[in-house]
């Protein structure tokens, strides 16, 4: 049995997508059916269960409210990914949390690997940070992953919003000065479970291939619904935002592809499959 956290969001929907087509047996909770801030409760749902992996999708996602919100920050991306890893290592299950390119300060100019030193410049990626260094000291048989700039159908994301403002908008400024890898969820799900098969625990980044700017990826989004507007090139500076974001944070995602032997999609890729799931659902 596999138990998923933060089954709501735009990873865990594709996890259990998966896991239908796969007709695997996998229990799917939310903050609703699973409150993961509390361990002891965390013991009494996985109790008679024999979960045998547990995938901790759960966040808190809002950077800039995080500067505010820091005690539940860090409960949600620290501790409570501490206390599954503790779980898991109870019953003998293995663990999958995730993190994020938002560790790093975007001073190297070149893709991250695992061996980067972590710098975190805000409360979430500093609360993201130390969820990974507890989780890794934790538990030998944990998998951490980070991603960069995910994207899905199930919930609000960037590509969704540049949607949005194209609807009622001729005009569109997107920053250019924020660098990294916008990531398919359900490429992030797939690739995932590709790893976790191999067993070979540790930290890993997975980001789909290639490299784009906010304004990259907007650019993309518009011309491929064909939005017959005008997009500008803008500067972080000129948006006033609460947390401070590293300028290039793309991550190498090369030591996961050496270990399941297979190359990432490109994020381009990524975004023509999510735009056509999109269109499936009639919400383009």
């Amino acid at each position: 049995m596999i138990l998923i956290t933060g089954a709501n969001g735009q990873l865990g929907h594709d996890f259990s997508r998966i896991f239908k087509e796969k007709d695997l047996d996998f229990i799917a909770t939310d903050y609703k059916e699973l409150d993961i801030t509390d361990i002891d409760a965390v013991r009494e749902f996985v109790k008679g269960k024999d979960i045998k992996l547990i995938i901790n999708c759960a966040a808190y996602n809002n950077v800039d409210k995080a500067e505010e919100e820091s005690e539940m920050c860090y409960k949600l991306n620290a501790y409570a990914p501490r206390d599954l890893a503790i779980v898991a290592k109870e019953i003998g299950a293995e663990y999958v949390t995730y993190s994020t390119d938002f560790v790093f300060n975007g001073e190297k100019k070149s893709p991250y690997t695992e061996e980067d030193e972590v710098s975190p410049l805000s409360v979430y990626s500093k609360a993201k940070a130390e969820g990974e260094r507890l989780v890794l000291e934790t538990y030998e048989n944990s998998f951490v992953i980070r991603t960069s700039w995910v994207f899905g159908i199930a919930n609000n994301n960037f590509n969704k919003q540049v949607i949005n403002w194209s609807k009622s908008r001729d005009v569109l400024g997107i920053v250019d000065d924020q660098t990294s890898v916008p990531t398919y969820s359900y490429d992030l799900a797939l690739y995932s479970l590709k790893l976790i098969e191999t067993k070979k625990y540790g930290l890993y980044h997975l980001s789909n291939s290639g490299v784009a700017s906010k304004y990259d990826q907007a650019k993309y989004v518009l011309e491929s619904i064909g939005w017959t507007g005008t997009l500008n090139r803008a500067k972080s500076s000129d948006f006033v935002l609460p947390a401070p974001r590293a300028e290039y944070s793309k991550l190498d995602s090369s030591k996961l592809e050496s270990v399941i032997g297979e190359k990432l999609p490109t994020w381009e890729s990524g975004i023509d499959r999510f735009l056509q799931e999109m269109r499936e659902k009639g919400e383009l």
